[in-house]
């Protein structure tokens, strides 16, 4: 696997992180999984920064993907 390879499996891989801890906190946020949430001592901050790390290693990792390489 070449380097733009696995820069996009790293993007794929924290997009749909991202979406997982997105939609877990929307859980978290409609009440629906507080328990569950509240007893592995996750809050929803912690669930809401996590997506957007996520995306932000995604934008980024697609990028330095698609750029020319080095």
């Amino acid at each position: 696997m070449d380097h733009a390879g696995r820069m996009l499996l790293v993007g794929r891989i924290t997009y749909y992180v991202g979406w997982i801890a997105l939609f877990c906190g929307g859980l978290f946020h409609m009440n629906i999984a507080t328990g569950l949430f509240r007893s592995v001592n996750l809050p929803q901050r912690n669930l809401f920064e996590l997506s957007v790390a996520s995306f932000v290693i995604c934008i980024a990792s697609e990028l330095r993907a698609r750029g020319p390489a080095a």
